[in-house]
């Protein structure tokens, strides 16, 4: 079967199964996102994420942590700012941290030394006792925490942060740093970033003691479960005009500080940090955000991190210089600080420890990335894999559509699994699995409720008719085959039984019944095990054809072999009856090669799968003169000329009832190079006989078969033509004899 015919033959099957590929690309396209693919999107990232995780310990990176017991120790939050101070000095001077980053706001003066209350006695109540405010200006330094606070920041390198907000009225709070770059940083159309029109800053005295600073913000996926998988690397704020610009967040700032402040560029839409003699690309989307490419499950306890409390650290705990070199940042984990943030690897995730994952990623060059191609790849994975299935599930037996669908699968999962593991790619993968998913069901549901009612309708259609051998054949397409007629080569075959009439005489009805089935079942199993068709049992005649309902080349070749094997199990079954004291019995059958209509053919009331036509009645006739040449098997020139394979002896030209042509007629000797046949020598001795006798050269004919009378095999034959010589030896000869003997009966 060419696959043009499978295409052919199968294209409602195939066309279900790309039913499910056009939605695929509907959504992939962005015609139409489908939220139950976007969100098993998600959780395949989810999955593939926790699977790869390092789950190593960076001790690049610490944390300082606001816990729960620092709280009970230290008091509540926030705690003064002269505390903070002190813990800055001890991470900073004696601890000797590379870069102290604070992952909380200082959004308000700090009042818990009272000196805003002296000052306000000072200028009120008591503005009249003598010296009381130079005291309490004498006092100030002691008492300011910010100033305290601000001087251990200043010169230090220490990152604060601070966040945006998007309200319908801009709103800012504190101070904001320089933004790392103009509005038009950007090609236009091509902004990667969240745009924000507000922002709460740290107090000024605070915000001017150190440049470094970055924004705390990260993205929740509002569309999905509401986790953390990306933190944004750039914010746009387009709120006051003197600070509208582009902002890094904590994590990329806190990077720079330690790799010296290499500077941050936009070069071709993307976001470059030029770092030494080589350029780091982060990659990021755009909304200005990088996939945050977790360590671990989190918290103290989760290993990708140390975590320090608070409190020991100001209690110096810490041996002197045991941070030294490392980036520290300052964050809270304890519940009542709302600092604990959804993630794919964790429920209660420490937002400080996103900004960790950032940095060690940063550190690592281990940057996921969703591609700007990463439509595109989907919809040529879906289209590739879509005709995969739809062409293939729809043309293979049931066992090895699932071995074509599994293996359609393990290619799309493991091509995307390499792509992200090796580079790093996070490609989409739910809308091809649940194509391969939805076509895999579609096709083979249409295979079982469809197409094998189709063979069910066409097993009990043919089944009676034709050998199991080719019902299996026709089962495979069933779509190939049915009972409307048509014309075409065929080869037809009508045997009968001789003899039947003697033997009923001699037998009870139930005898002869088991008999005559016995003998039919005999020759039908020969007809079906040489792939021929029966058409009907006639009384004690079978009529068989090759070549339908399956096409069948070697019809002919076939059809002949079967013929010569029925005769042969017919002297089989004489010899048996001869041992029992039966009489025998003997077979015509004739056979002819031609064009011929076969179909469902009948009346309304009873209808059958038969051949009618010019060429099935001359093989009927030519069964008919079976007996008159001595010849079991009589079959005309097309049969001939379609049997190459086999010996044939030329019996005589006739011309039937029905018919003004005269027909050459053969008789099968056997195959070529077989034992039975008869020698080439004696062939053409008898084809000169025959030659004789239609040139009516009688004498010559006479003579030339006398040893072949002589020789004793096939006397019918041979003495048919001595009489006939006998009889034409004083007749004269007639110019328009063509040789052909004419029959007038059936």
């Amino acid at each position: 079967m060419t696959a043009r015919t499978a295409v052919g033959q199968h294209w409602p099957r195939i066309a279900i199964t790309l039913l499910p590929v056009l939605l695929a690309l509907i959504h992939a396209a962005g015609v139409y996102r489908f939220p139950f693919v976007e969100q098993l999107d998600l959780s395949i990232y989810d999955v593939r994420l926790r699977a790869t995780m390092p789950r190593t310990l960076d001790p690049r990176v610490v944390i300082v942590d606001i816990d729960d017991p620092s709280l009970q120790e230290l008091g509540q939050w926030p705690w003064s700012r002269n505390k903070l101070a002190a813990l800055a000095t001890e991470l900073i001077d004696r601890q000797q941290a590379a870069v102290l980053g604070f992952d909380v706001m200082f959004a308000e003066p700090d009042g818990s030394s009272g000196l805003s209350a002296l000052r306000q006695i000072a200028s009120g109540p008591l503005r009249e006792v003598p010296g009381f405010k130079e005291q309490v200006d004498q006092l100030a330094p002691e008492l300011d925490n910010d100033a305290i606070f601000a001087n251990v920041l200043k010169g230090r390198p220490v990152a604060l942060g601070y966040y945006f907000t998007q309200t319908e009225q801009p709103r800012g709070k504190g101070w904001l740093p320089s933004p790392v770059f103009s509005l038009d940083a950007f090609p236009p159309g091509q902004e990667r970033a969240t745009s924000w029109n507000g922002f709460g800053g740290n107090i000024a005295p605070l915000a001017d003691a150190t440049s470094h600073a970055g924004f705390l913000n990260v993205l929740i996926d509002t569309d999905g479960d509401g986790s953390v998988r990306a933190a944004p690397a750039l914010a746009k704020y387009d709120g006051t005009a003197a600070k509208a610009g582009y902002y890094e967040s904590l994590g990329l700032t806190m990077y720079r500080m330690v790799d010296g402040m290499p500077p941050l560029v936009v070069a071709n839409g993307d976001l470059v940090l030029a770092s030494g003699g080589s350029r780091l690309r982060i990659p990021i989307d755009a909304k200005g955000s990088m996939l945050v490419p977790y360590r671990g499950p989190g918290g103290a306890h989760g290993g990708s991190f140390r975590y320090v409390a608070a409190a020991d650290v100001l209690n110096g705990k810490l041996a002197a210089g045991e941070l030294k070199g490392k980036i520290v940042l300052v964050g809270a984990t304890a519940p009542g600080l709302q600092d604990l943030r959804s993630t794919p690897v964790a429920a209660a995730f420490p937002g400080v420890e996103v900004h960790a994952n950032i940095i060690s990623a940063l550190l690592d060059r281990r940057l996921p990335e969703k591609p700007d191609y990463a439509a595109g790849y989907s919809v040529v994975v879906i289209t590739l894999a879509g005709l995969v299935l739809a062409f293939g599930l729809s043309i293979v037996s049931a066992a090895r559509a699932v071995l074509i669908g599994a293996a359609t699968v393990a290619a799309v999962v493991g091509l995307n699994t390499w792509l992200c593991v090796s580079a790093g790619l996070v490609l989409p993968l739910a809308a091809v699995l649940v194509m391969c998913a939805l076509a895999f069901v579609l096709n083979l549901s249409w295979g079982y409720f469809v197409e094998a009612r189709e063979r069910r309708n066409l097993a009990q259609l043919f089944g009676t008719y034709v050998p199991p051998q080719l019902v299996q054949e026709m089962l495979a397409s069933p779509g190939r085959y049915s009972m409307r007629a048509v014309s075409k080569e065929l080869t037809v075959l009508f045997c009968d039984m001789r003899g039947s009439t003697e033997i009923s005489e001699s037998m009870a009805p139930t005898e002869l019944q088991q008999f005559l089935n016995s003998v039919f079942s005999r020759l039908t199993e020969i007809i079906s095990a040489h792939r021929g068709t029966i058409d009907k049992y006639m009384g004690d005649c079978v009529m068989a054809f090759w070549g339908a309902p399956v096409d069948t080349p070697d019809h002919a070749d076939l059809a002949v072999a079967a013929a010569l094997e029925m005769a042969a199990a017919v002297h089989a079954i004489n010899d048996a009856h001869r041992a029992s004291g039966q009489p025998a019995i003997s077979v015509g059958i004739g056979i002819n090669t031609g064009v011929m209509s076969v179909g469902d053919m009948g009346s309304a009331v009873r209808r059958s799968y038969t051949v009618v036509g010019d060429a099935v009645n001359l093989a009927s006739r030519l069964e008919s003169l079976s007996g008159i040449y001595g010849a079991e098997v009589v079959v005309s020139n097309a049969t001939r000329r379609a049997a190459p394979a086999f010996v044939w002896q030329e019996l005589d030209r006739v011309r039937v009832k029905g018919k003004a042509q005269s027909v050459s007629i053969f008789a099968p000797l056997g195959r070529a190079g077989s034992a039975d046949t008869l020698d080439s020598e004696h062939l053409n001795v008898w084809q000169q006989v025959l030659a004789a006798y239609r040139a009516q050269d009688w004498a010559s004919g006479r003579r030339l078969l006398t040893p072949l009378l002589a020789s004793g095999v096939k006397k019918v034959l041979y003495q048919l033509y001595a009489e006939r010589l006998a009889s034409m030896a004083f007749r004269p000869k007639d110019p328009d004899w063509d040789g052909a003997t004419r029959f007038e009966s059936k």
